[in-house]
């Protein structure tokens, strides 16, 4: 019975991701027969779990989203994931009623009803002994989110207003396509129907959103991902730095945690490959300095003309003293 009750759970766990999977993939994953499958999906339906089956060929068996979920839907990592990402988001904000981080602090406090019994201990423990540091970010409110979450599944044109970074006062009429969270900031990419082109739109900064009821067909991204377009427009006044740096790539990630950075290490490599992008050459400084490493400027030249210029007036200044 006891492997029978997990490997429900594991159905379960793999189905809420809210895709659709085929009997087989299903059966592999379990390490089942499809005929087991079939029983498992059966029982969950028996359970109250609304099970989606589409037969034939590219059939698939999917949960329908919408629905109330029993407790037994998050296992113990689930749970702990579950209270981490509320405080994280909790400690995000300013306490603003309605917004995300106050939203988060009420979930934080209330998710051990929903969990099975023999998880609210542990949940109580963790929130007990667990502490978040505060970051500053811009509120944006939850039913903002919701409400383009909504209009973006439902290809709905949407108004509202919008302040610029100059405070500038504006009105949009927009196809909301994506929203993307980066370095603490939410974001809208859409397609602004009176500009006639792609705009990227600051969360916090949107007041009196309002749902038009006007649909609009699909339209292809104009980049391979949401997140990538919005860095190419952050980045469209900075300048690409490429470094070569003899440390792990978790130092470096750790040492460069406030930049955009890309990091990886070559397979067989000693060495750690970062590429980002930087208004000037100063702002190198302060994090490599204080990972301790050797590092090489590979581009641009400019930038490594500045930092050997800055490395010359460190060895003068660790000359003797005058007197």
């Amino acid at each position: 019975m006891a492997d029978v009750t997990r490997r429900m759970l594991d159905l379960l766990s793999t189905l809420q991701t809210g895709r659709p999977f085929s009997g087989e993939e299903l059966a592999t994953r379990l390490a089942v027969s499809p005929r087991t499958v079939r029983r498992d999906v059966d029982r969950l339906r028996e359970y109250g779990y609304p099970v989606e089956t589409q037969p034939g060929p590219g059939g698939y068996y999917r949960l329908r989203a919408g629905r109330t979920m029993p407790p037994l839907l998050l296992d113990d990592d689930e749970a702990v994931a579950a209270l981490l990402g509320l405080a994280t988001l909790a400690s995000t904000g300013s306490g603003e009623d309605g917004a995300l981080d106050d939203a988060a602090t009420r979930a934080y406090g209330k998710l051990d009803q929903f969990l099975p019994a023999r998880l609210r201990p542990r949940a109580g423990a963790l929130r007990a002994g667990l502490e978040t540091g505060g970051y500053a970010a811009p509120a944006v409110n939850a039913a903002l989110v919701a409400d383009l979450a909504e209009a973006i599944g439902g290809r709905e044109v949407v108004r509202f207003g919008y302040s610029d970074r100059h405070g500038g006062q504006s009105h949009r009429r927009v196809e909301p396509h994506r929203q993307i969270h980066l370095h603490l900031r939410w974001y809208l990419l859409g397609w602004d129907l009176d500009r006639n082109d792609w705009r990227v739109f600051r969360l916090d900064r949107v007041r009196d959103l309002a749902r038009t009821g006007v649909r609009h067909a699909p339209r292809a991204l104009p980049a391979d991902a949401a997140l990538s377009y919005l860095r190419q427009g952050l980045h469209a006044d900075r300048r690409r730095v490429r470094l070569v740096v003899r440390a792990r790539p978790e130092q470096v990630a750790d040492a460069l945690k406030f930049q955009d950075a890309e990091i990886h290490r070559a397979p067989g490599e000693r060495e750690t490959h970062v590429t980002l992008w930087l208004d000037s050459w100063e702002w190198l400084i302060p994090g490599l300095a204080r990972l301790g490493a050797d590092f090489t400027v590979v581009e641009p030249e400019d930038f490594r003309a500045a930092c050997a210029a800055f490395g010359r007036r460190l060895l003068a200044a660790s000359g003797p003293a005058s007197l």
